[in-house]
């Protein structure tokens, strides 16, 4: 689980993640290294350097012709991270543990708790990690 946390952890990578889904929703069958290297204003080494973790995390596919190649989203690994937000949003997609938890019997209260903590205690790590990353 928390290798995908990693990989979208990274605003390069979520950027070029939305530039897919937009596509996509546009009716786009793949774009181009250009294409991203162009709207992201990155050089494309570093927009290749981020398409290959994403790749690897299958967040992305890829479709050669001949010397170009096309990126498309894959977002089923996303259901992951989906599957693990739920929990902790209400019936509006905001975080509720106090209307959660009168809804839930004792022991799921009690893992709500656990797994809520487990997440504050993730996040402050991240956020440390992230303070450590050069030009930030």
């Amino acid at each position: 689980m928390a290798d995908i946390f990693d990989v979208i952890a990274d605003g390069t990578r979520r950027d070029i993640l939305r530039l897919l889904l937009d596509r996509s929703s546009a009716g786009e069958r793949g774009t181009s290294v250009s294409h991203i290297v162009t709207e992201l204003g990155a050089s494309q080494p570093t927009v290749s350097k981020h398409l290959k973790v994403l790749r690897d995390a299958h967040l992305v596919s890829v479709r050669e012709e001949g010397q170009h190649r096309y990126y498309s989203l894959s977002a089923a690994p996303l259901d992951e991270v989906d599957d693990w937000l739920v929990p902790f949003l209400d019936d509006e997609g905001v975080v509720g543990a106090d209307v959660a938890a009168t809804s839930l019997t004792e022991s799921a209260a009690h893992a709500a708790d656990v797994v809520g903590r487990a997440a504050a205690s993730a996040k402050h790590a991240l956020e440390n990690a992230l303070r450590k990353l050069p030009g930030r």
